[in-house]
């Protein structure tokens, strides 16, 4: 009775962390923020970079699974192409929480932004720019969950705004090249339309860094065409800041509160024993987002939540 009486003892758990593509700003904050929890607690961390290809992905999960973690966390994973390795980590007992990837029937739940607001809070904000009326350029990403979602909800607004019409728009296709992929794809469309548009949608802050860089070198100056894009972090807003940069806005989402979020999900759930529904309800956790421009753009190192 007195040993059922005593608290129980954290255990140090062993767990897997795969980010998709490290290369990429939002995928390394939340993969970072999540190993640095999970060492503050103690754990044992394995960190592994996918490159950008699914093949690498699933032979680093299929590894992970063999060496029996206590639990995995895959940021800004493919699901979809990956259920055999997910439902070989859900057989094996491996609980596993995804990160801005969508869910999957084989994991706990993914933690994600409500990026039906961010792709509705970004649209409204460009269209006001330009007056709801002229042409846009478009940078777009279909493999993946949320920077799809933000792209149908473009896709919405301009629906119902129709003075606003897309003069090009370029899929970036390429995840282990990406930024090649989009420096070649928007630099023709802003080579073909030079002088014909009046703002530029980018669904992801990445692909609006390589945009602003190449508009820059065709000698558009800040104000002259706002491009606006989303995820928010440093680079971001320096360029914000930055008279020099076209950059005038991101809706950021808190990428780092993701990571230590699924640290925290895992220690609650596997760690303490909580069910699943008492930390979540349904298959996501959604996080609030900002939208951030010149007028509350943050402080260098800071963050706007």
């Amino acid at each position: 009775l007195l040993l059922l009486a005593l608290p129980a003892q954290a255990r140090a758990l062993k767990i897997g962390i795969v980010a998709f593509q490290m290369s990429s700003e939002t995928h390394a904050r939340a993969a970072n923020a999540a190993v640095a929890a999970a060492k503050q607690l103690g754990w044992s961390v394995t960190l592994l970079n996918s490159r950008g290809s699914v093949p690498e992905s699933g032979t680093q999960i299929e590894t992970l699974i063999q060496a029996k973690p206590d639990a995995l966390i895959l940021c800004m994973t493919k699901p979809v192409e990956l259920d055999a390795q997910l439902a070989e980590a859900q057989k094996a007992g491996i609980p596993v929480v995804t990160i801005a990837s969508g869910t999957s029937p084989h994991t706990l739940f993914d933690i994600q932004a409500n990026e039906y607001q961010v792709g509705s809070d970004a649209a409204l904000y460009l269209l006001g720019l330009m007056n709801y009326r002229g042409a846009l350029l478009t940078e777009r990403f279909e493999g993946n969950l949320a920077t799809r979602i933000r792209g149908k909800m473009l896709d919405a607004v301009l629906s119902e705004n129709t003075a606003v019409k897309v003069l090009g728009s370029h899929s970036m296709a390429r995840t282990a090249s990406w930024q090649d992929d989009v420096r070649n794809g928007m630099g023709a469309l802003l080579q073909r339309d030079a002088g014909k548009f009046q703002g530029v949608w980018a669904s992801f802050d990445g692909q609006a860094f390589v945009i602003d860089d190449l508009m820059q070198a065709q000698g558009l100056k800040k104000g002259q065409v706002p491009l606006v894009s989303m995820d928010g972090g440093q680079t971001t807003f320096a360029r914000i800041r930055d008279p020099n940069s076209l950059l005038v806005a991101t809706v950021a989402v808190p990428f780092e509160l993701m990571g230590q979020k699924a640290v925290d999900a895992i220690e609650r759930i596997v760690d303490k024993g909580e069910t699943k529904s008492s930390v979540v309800q349904g298959p996501y956790m959604l996080l609030p987002s900002v939208l951030v421009d010149r007028s509350n753009v943050p402080a260098e190192g800071k963050w706007p939540w």
